[in-house]
Parts: structure tokens; sequence; C-alpha cells
């Protein structure tokens, strides 16, 4: 499960992440707090807009974002994004304790906080394969996502404390100092055990390359209208978790230990992707499923308690959908497209705020915050529908009856599914155990799989088809074979 953890620089990079991260959900939980209660009369769409600010230039700003990750050393790209970062960060926490910040004030650090992480996200996604093996890379991804899980579980508690302890104001001046272990990560780098990336030069059509590139994987644009769509409604969590507390009439402290327990299901849901030896595209479709079942579930309880336990299980299903999803674009995508197709896969996943956030505030506030989270549940489970029936109609996956497991089902290829149907020994896509075939060996169909399918031990253990032999006389003697027998090297 942490098997990435035995490289030194990743380690280095873990703690500091880690560290950094916990400052992150810090300074984002007071900040819709401060746009909720101190600058605005509990005005949800408020909050959405500082979202749709500080999400939107993902989107708008992908086509350089992307080229600058694959273009320029992004070890010196990180170190210029965090310190940009923690200088807003004091900047603003300077403002508040100085008793001076407006509205406007916090719509202007919410953009500039965007257009800097713009650049900085897809850096730091593809950063990840060149500090560990590519055998790695999966598992690193999972535990970059504990990492991010683990401080949303810390974070957001420890901020709700400190808003009524020592004011909003110095929560974010906390927070600068939090980039300090990322800076120094970064420094204490071994910089000859990192996988530099190849240089790309410049050359016509850069910009678009990948574009075309997604064009031509189908099982990339399903992912990523899955990521866009779960974004976009379903991933407001400050809005629904700011909008349910003042609905039950609970203060900063509850508003902040709502978002912790999220980070219970999100931080399990990484620690078990992280047991994974591969990323699945099933996974993200079998998660965005349960999202939508979690988040209908959260928008009928009865009360402050009872929602909160139904925020574990939003939090599992998201990050288990967001996680498995990232580990898959990274490990399906060549090494010198990967900054340009990750930079639009965060442009989706952030950039979806930027036309999802405002309209969920608009819900909370015209409706109330239960009709926020049933729009989070319809958008989720119609990315589930797309997904389903791409698999089922374009990649030929089918639900089987399979009496030797335990469960009796199994996902397989229609190959398999025709195999069974007959009676023929099959090997199942991502069958661990030798027991589930049935009987009788017999060749199946070929086909030419996606990346998702391959595996070195998808290639060990899939069945070779072998001629049939004649059958054999029943008068001849065991002895009456004739010839030499075949040599063998």
């Amino acid at each position: 499960m942490f098997r990435s953890l035995s490289g030194y620089n990743y380690r280095i990079w873990f703690v500091g992440a880690l560290v950094s991260n916990i400052g992150g959900w810090m300074q984002s939980t007071t900040q819709d707090w401060v746009v909720l209660t101190q600058l605005t009369q509990n005005s949800a769409v408020a909050v959405g807009f500082t979202m749709a600010l500080q999400f939107g230039p993902q989107l708008v700003l992908v086509p350089f974002t992307g080229l600058v990750a694959d273009r320029f050393d992004r070890r010196r790209i990180l170190f210029v994004t965090q310190s940009v970062l923690m200088l807003l960060a004091v900047g603003l926490g300077v403002l508040l304790l100085a008793g001076h910040a407006e509205l406007w004030h916090l719509y202007a650090f919410a953009l500039a906080l965007g257009i800097t992480n713009a650049f900085d996200a897809p850096a730091r996604q593809s950063f990840v394969s060149d500090l560990v093996s590519g055998q790695n890379t999966s598992n690193a991804v999972a535990l970059n996502a504990a990492s991010f899980n683990t401080a949303r579980l810390i974070g957001p508690a420890v901020a709700g404390l400190l808003i009524v302890v020592i004011g909003s104001g110095w929560v974010f001046i906390v927070n600068a100092f939090t980039f300090i272990a990322m800076l120094a990560a970064l420094v204490m780098l071994r910089r000859d055990e990192l996988r530099l990336h190849p240089k790309m030069k410049r050359a016509r059509g850069q910009f678009v390359q990948g574009f075309r590139y997604v064009a031509t994987r189908p099982d990339l644009k399903v992912v990523f209208v899955i990521v866009f769509l779960v974004s976009a409604f379903g991933m407001n969590f400050p809005i629904f978790a700011s909008t349910m507390a003042v609905e039950f009439g609970e203060g900063a402290g509850e508003y902040g230990l709502l978002s912790s327990i999220l980070a219970i299901g999100s931080l399990t849901a990484a620690l078990l992707s992280a047991r994974r030896s591969r990323a699945r595209l099933r996974v993200v479709i079998a998660a965005t499923g349960f999202f939508g079942l979690a988040a209908l579930a959260a928008s009928l309880m009865p009360s402050y308690a009872t929602f909160a336990v139904s925020l574990i299980f939003i939090g599992f299903g998201t990050v288990t959908l967001l996680t498995t999803a990232n580990g898959y674009v990274q490990t399906t995508v060549p090494g010198e497209l990967r900054g340009r197709v990750l930079a639009l896969y965060m442009a989706l996943l952030m950039g979806g705020t930027l036309f999802g956030a405002p309209i969920i505030g608009w819900v909370a506030d015209a409706f109330e915050p239960r009709w926020g989270l049933g729009v989070a549940a319809i958008a989720a489970t119609t990315g589930f529908v797309i997904g389903a029936c791409w698999m089922f109609f374009s990649r030929g996956v089918r639900l089987v009856r399979v009496p030797q497991t335990r469960w009796r089902f199994a996902v397989a290829s229609v190959e398999a599914a025709d195999a069974i149907a007959v009676g023929d020994r099959v090997t199942l896509p991502g069958a661990t155990q030798p027991g589930v075939t049935v009987t009788d060996a017999a060749p199946t169909a070929s086909r030419h799989p996606l990346p998702e399918d391959f595996s070195d031990e998808l290639a060990l253990t899939s069945p070779i088809p072998l001629p049939k032999l004649p059958p054999r006389d029943p008068h001849a003697h065991g002895h009456a074979r004739t010839g030499p027998l075949p040599r063998t090297n």
C-alpha cells in the first residue's frame, strides 16, 4: 500500500505536501465562512461565485498551463507557484486583521488564487511521475489523495477552532507558514534521482495536441465527461456544508467538523485505492453511481448528526472516483503529453465549478440546501448512465453469472460472456484467483484492449488458445505413434 514511500524523493514530497495541504484546507474553510457569515447575510450565491472565480481559470487557461507543464522544469514551476500562493495568503490575512476586507477583496483573492493554481495543478499532478518509477505511479497518485484527505480531516476542524479562538485573519497567516514545508521539500529533493521528462521543442499545434490526443481516446472522453458532471454539480462541498450547517442552526465549529467528517470517507477511499494494482475505468463508473446514491441520501437526512454521517459516504464515493480517474489518466497517457492532458483533466475538474457552483448556490438560496444535494445526485446518476452505456455498447462489457466466484457475478467482456454461456474456460478480466474460470479450454475471440485492459498480470494469466487435437482411435495402441519426437531448443 505504501510502496511509493520507499523512495527518498517521494517521502520528502509527501511530508511537505501533507503540511501544505492542511494549511490549504484551513484557508479554504475560513474563506467560505468569511464570505457566508462576515461579508454577506448567509448568501450561498456569494460562496458559489467565489468558488467560480477560484476554479474558473483552470478552464480558461488550460491550453497554456498544460503546455508550460510539458515544456519547463516542473520543480521550478512549483517553486514559483507555491511562493505566490504564500504571498496571497499573507495579503488577505493582513486585510482581515486590519478590518479593511470587503467582499470584492475576497473575489479578487479567489481569482488570483485560481490563476496561480491553474499553473500549479498540472505541474504538481504530472510531477508525481517524476518522483517514482513507472509501476508505482498509480500508488503514488493514491497516496497523494490520502495526503490530501488526511489534510481535509485535520484542516477544517482546526480552522473552525482557530476562527473562534484567534479570528479568521490569523488562519490565513498560519496557512502562509505551511507553504514553507512545500518549498523546503522542493529544495531537498535529490535532482539526480528525478525521472526528468524530455523537454518539448517548439512546434506548430502544440496548444491543441492534448485535445487531439483525447479526441482519439473514447475512454478518456467518458472519464472527462463524468469528472465534469460530478465536479460541476456534485463537488460543491463548501456550499453544501456551510448552508446545511446554517439550516440546522449550527456555527463555525460544527461547519468545520462537517468537512473533517467528510474526510473520514475520503481517506478510507484513498487508502483502498492505494491497494489496487492499477486504475480501472469500471471503478470510475461504479464510484460515480455510488456518489449519486450518497448525495441523494444526504439530502434526505433529518438532523445534523445523520447528515454528518451521510457525508462519510459522499467522501468515499468522491475520492474513489477522482483517485481512480487521475491514476487512469496518468498511467495511460504518454509522458510527452501528460502535462497537457492532465491540464485538460484539471480544467474540467476545477473549471466545472465555474458553471456549477453559482447554479448550486442559486438552488440552495431559491429553494433550500437539500435541493442542491438533489441536483448533485441527478448529475452523478447521469454520469453513471453515460459510463455504463458506453461500457455496454462500445466495450462489450456484461455482468456475467459465474458459479465459481464468491459473489457469483463478475464484469466480463462480451467474448468472456459468450464463452461462459457455452461452457468454455476463460479468465475473467481482473480475476486474481485461478478458480474464477469455467470448464474446458476453448479459444475466444481476440480483441485489441484499451490501455486499461493491459497489465503484466493480465499478460501472464490470459489463456492461450490451442488447436483441438483429432479424436483418438480407440483401436490404436499407445506405442503406435510414428516419427521422431520434435526437437526443442
